[in-house]
């Protein structure tokens, strides 16, 4: 693995990371083995950033992935969470929290909460379910519709995180684009987290975000480079963003894959490298709830991705002209 620092932070990422929502029972459940032996083969691959949030699974991801990486030199891993949901304990669990996406019992509940109070309240209670000192990450996660409050009261709380040693750097987490670029131009953030914009289908990032990250030096980590399944499996009933694809974007998909298919390339490499191809990306987040998932994500992002199949992809218009791509291996 190759090591990229976040911004001028001094934390330093490897160049695939391991999302750890699945440790937290995203969807379906995860046994305690194979969420340990998940956090293994990452570890075992190279893999040396592992990202996670008390969103995940009411805490489970955060105790999780902390309980895994307990028996390693903290020196040689680096952690990211999250701030803007607060758990708060119910007298007794009342369901499930399927709701949210994840496949536990209903122990807490979520309080959205981005104040300076918050954010330490927050940061408080995760570095005891990581059992850490420091945490060497910190983003503000989906402060969509808490926008002005984040950046009046959250950001600078990380802030002073920050200089104080607590958190390494800080950034924002968000599904969109467009507020990203508002952290990038009107902060001081080390880095921030998109999820599926930046992708074969979907190049949002590309018209402000990744220019601003570039010309300021803030890093930008890419998540969801198979749109939460469409472009690991293009089929009819695959999901784009969570929901069903529409007939269109499938239609897409199956046009990249036959594609890479072509080039002897498998979709899933392609998708995992296209990313690199601007310099502000310094990590790429893959989800994982199996050993078997992570490797398979690093042996993708490890296969030969030739310059020829790039050169197609532009020239067809299946991607945009002027699309930066990887150099071809």
């Amino acid at each position: 693995m190759r090591y990229k620092e976040l911004g001028h932070s001094g934390v330093a990422v490897t160049d695939l990371a391991f999302g750890a929502a699945a440790l937290g029972n995203l969807f379906t459940p995860v046994g305690d083995d194979e969420a340990a032996a998940a956090v293994d083969a990452a570890w075992n691959v190279g893999i040396r950033y592992f990202d996670t949030a008390p969103h995940y699974g009411l805490g489970l991801s955060e105790r999780r992935l902390g309980a895994a990486l307990a028996r390693r030199p903290r020196g040689e891993y680096t952690v990211s969470t999250k701030v803007g949901r607060l758990l708060e304990p119910l007298a007794e669990a009342t369901g499930d929290d399927l709701a949210q996406g994840f496949a536990v019992p209903a122990t807490h509940r979520r309080v959205w909460d981005f104040s300076a109070d918050g954010v330490l309240r927050s940061v408080e209670a995760s570095l005891e379910r990581l059992g850490l000192d420091a945490v060497d990450i910190v983003y503000l996660h989906d402060p969509d519709d808490h926008l002005d409050q984040a950046l009046r009261e959250a950001y600078p709380a990380l802030e002073r995180l920050r200089s104080e040693g607590v958190v390494g750097a800080i950034g924002a987490g968000m599904n969109q684009a467009e507020a990203l670029t508002r952290f990038v131009r009107d902060t001081d953030v080390d880095a921030v987290l998109l999820a599926g914009r930046y992708t074969l289908l979907d190049q949002k990032a590309l018209t402000d975000l990744l220019p601003a990250a570039a010309e300021r030096g803030v890093s930008v980590v890419i998540g969801g480079v198979f749109n939460s399944g469409l472009l690991a499996d293009p089929r009819p009933g695959a999901t784009f963003d969570y929901a069903e694809a529409p007939a269109d974007l499938l239609e897409r998909a199956l046009e990249l894959k036959a594609a890479t298919e072509r080039h002897g390339v498998p979709l899933r490499a392609a998708a995992l490298r296209f990313p690199f191809g601007h310099p502000a990306v310094a990590s790429v987040l893959v989800g994982a709830r199996s050993a078997a998932h992570i490797r398979d994500a690093a042996a993708m992002l490890d296969h030969p991705v030739p310059g020829p199949l790039w050169r197609e992809l532009l020239t067809t218009g299946r991607m945009p002209a002027g699309t930066p791509t990887p150099h071809g291996d």
